[in-house]
């Protein structure tokens, strides 16, 4: 498993913790060891009914401090763990943060949903796991089994050997298995898991259609068949676990008897007190047991190795880098120029999209992108907006590239999508997404500037009026008016908009376009549109088809010469 970017730097940035962590769950086990060790010898020694308690004081003593101390150390050792767990779990997920949130326009188009979802819900709990339940665990148990194997070897050299391989097979062979066959289970099983965690989103996204098409029972059969299938593989994986436990409480088993045979054997050629056979035999059964979780535990390296994985692919493919100074910038932009260089951009499948395209946007210049469907507009506004990068050529704004100041970007362009989210809340609040800081008269001067004021102080609630859930409550052109007015309260020197009036009818649309002309008067506007309704207004227009420029003008000019132009100005005009 690699650790050189999501294990090792928080260690060794929590060096002294992570020492002292290990350091008590050491000292816990070995306590446990020497408890159970003073009460067989306890046991043992007032069997023999000594002739005063105080032939038993020191063991009666060593009872106490050792019972306390286990406790004591424990509790110290959990306050350790956790403390040091919880510093290197927050910077974990202020680091997926800053990871993700530069990406997350665009990550559905990068990563696949289940991906995502993994790496948000499990990955960061599963690198918990694996320095609570795998490395702390496994450190400590090499520690102990030192310890054990040397003191051993301090009565018998033939015993410590006897020992180290009967352990030897709890600490190592016991988790090689563990982990080579669980390598191939959980893998099968992640694998599994993903494509459930995928349909299931693209299920809720796609609903209307499963429903629609009459098809929602071969889904939910395709969904029941596969839960079925990683039920039998999660059987398979506890049946391996059970058999894996019984073998090992085996080898403890025998380990203790061993004990028991040797210290009898050695007690009874006089190498050791009779009354330490009990106390030898019940401490090797406490040491013993700190031994069994590391099966488990090598068996879920391979969840976090897919994890760490994941997370490494999601920080390689970030080409967008997190600053504090994008997230503290707080100037109001006033200015904005935004320079297209010989711009070309194409898919990892090699589909060219877009060939040599070059633009210059000066402030409050208003440009018009037409064409059909598939004819790159969406992408060039992807690409003016920071939201992918080209693959040839320089995108600018303000001579500076938008791939590298993706954080500062909302500071200067606003969007006006086809269906901007609105959300089940009151209008003021919807449109005071747009400034969270701005006034109520503020809002209501956006409101005004859209022509909704007075339709919404009509309302029984005003302002205060619920949206529904996704703004149903209102028309369309209603809410194309709301996400206008929330554009407003941005102060952006640029607006994007991406076919707003799409769906409206052609009265409807008018209106639409006069508001949105009128409150937008001074900002830069890049408008991306199917047909020809509002050009007039334009002060340039392009005409796209299959990622290069066809058609570039004014509307009077394209007007006078382009025959196709007119031909399709006049069939698209609103009546």
């Amino acid at each position: 498993m690699k650790t050189d970017k999501w294990i090792k730097p928080y260690i060794l940035r929590h060096r002294w913790l992570f020492a002292l962590a290990i350091l008590l769950g050491a000292l816990t086990v070995l306590f446990g060891g020497s408890l159970m060790f003073s009460s067989g010898f306890l046991i043992s020694k007032s069997a023999t009914r000594p002739e005063s308690i105080l032939m038993v004081y020191v063991p009666i003593v060593g009872v106490r401090a050792f019972g306390i101390g286990r406790a004591a150390i424990g509790y110290a050792e959990r306050l350790t763990n956790h403390q040091f767990i919880l510093k290197i779990v927050s910077a974990m997920r202020l680091r997926l943060y800053k990871i993700v949130e530069p990406q997350a326009v665009f990550l559905r188009s990068k990563f696949r949903t289940g991906d995502i979802l993994g790496a948000l819900a499990d990955d960061i709990e599963h690198l918990q796991d694996f320095y609570l339940k795998t490395l702390l665990p496994a450190i400590v148990s090499l520690a102990v089994y030192t310890v054990v194997i040397l003191f051993a070897g301090a009565f018998s050299i033939q015993f410590a050997i006897v020992l180290a391989i009967l352990c030897g097979l709890l600490v190592f062979a016991g988790p090689i298995v563990s982990f080579l066959y669980m390598r191939v289970k959980n893998g099968e099983m992640k694998r599994l898991r993903n494509v459930l965690y995928s349909d299931s989103a693209d299920a809720v996204f796609g609903l209307g259609d499963w429903l629609f098409s009459g098809r929602e029972e071969e889904f939910i059969r395709r969904h029941e068949q596969r839960q079925a299938d990683l039920l039998e593989l999660e059987k398979q994986r506890q049946s391996f676990v059970d058999w894996r436990d019984l073998l090992q409480h085996g080898i403890l088993g025998f380990t203790v008897v061993a004990t028991v045979y040797w210290a009898s054997g050695a007690a009874e050629e006089g190498e050791i007190p009779a009354t330490l056979i009990a106390a030898f035999s019940l401490a090797m059964l406490s040491l013993l047991e700190s031994f069994l979780p590391l099966s488990t535990a090598a068996g879920d390296v391979t969840i976090y190795s897919d994890s760490v994985r994941r997370l490494e692919g999601m920080e390689s493919g970030s080409v967008h880098k997190w600053s504090k100074d994008e997230e503290e910038a707080a100037y109001k932009a006033s200015q904005a120029e935004i320079e297209l260089k010989e711009v070309s951009f194409a898919y990892e499948d090699g589909e060219s999209v877009i060939s040599n395209f070059s633009l210059n946007v000066r402030q409050g210049e208003k440009i018009a992108i037409l064409g059909p469907s598939g004819s790159g507009k969406s992408t060039l506004l992807k690409l003016i907006h920071g939201q992918l990068l080209p693959t040839k050529g320089e995108v600018l704004l303000n001579g500076r590239r938008t791939g590298e100041i993706v954080g500062e970007i909302p500071h200067w362009i606003a969007v006006l999508n086809q269906k901007a989210y609105l959300f089940n809340t009151s209008v003021m609040n919807n449109i005071r997404l747009g400034n969270e800081g701005a006034s109520d008269e503020e809002v209501f001067e956006a409101a005004n500037k859209v022509g909704l004021h007075d339709m919404l102080t009509g309302l029984p609630d005003g302002y205060r009026t619920g949206m529904s859930e996704a703004g149903r409550r209102f028309s369309g052109g209603e809410r194309q008016r709301i996400s206008l007015a929330r554009i407003l309260l941005q102060k952006t020197p640029v607006v994007i908009m991406d076919e707003p009036t799409v769906g409206l009818d052609p009265i409807t649309e008018n209106k639409l376009l006069a508001d949105i002309f009128q409150a937008l008067e001074g900002k830069t506007m890049i408008w991306v549109t199917h047909h020809l309704a509002g050009m007039e207004r334009m002060d340039r227009i392009l005409f796209m088809d299959d990622g290069e420029v066809t058609l570039d003008g004014t509307h009077e000019e394209l007007l006078r010469e382009s025959e196709r132009y007119r031909r399709l100005y006049e069939m698209d005009r609103p009546v």
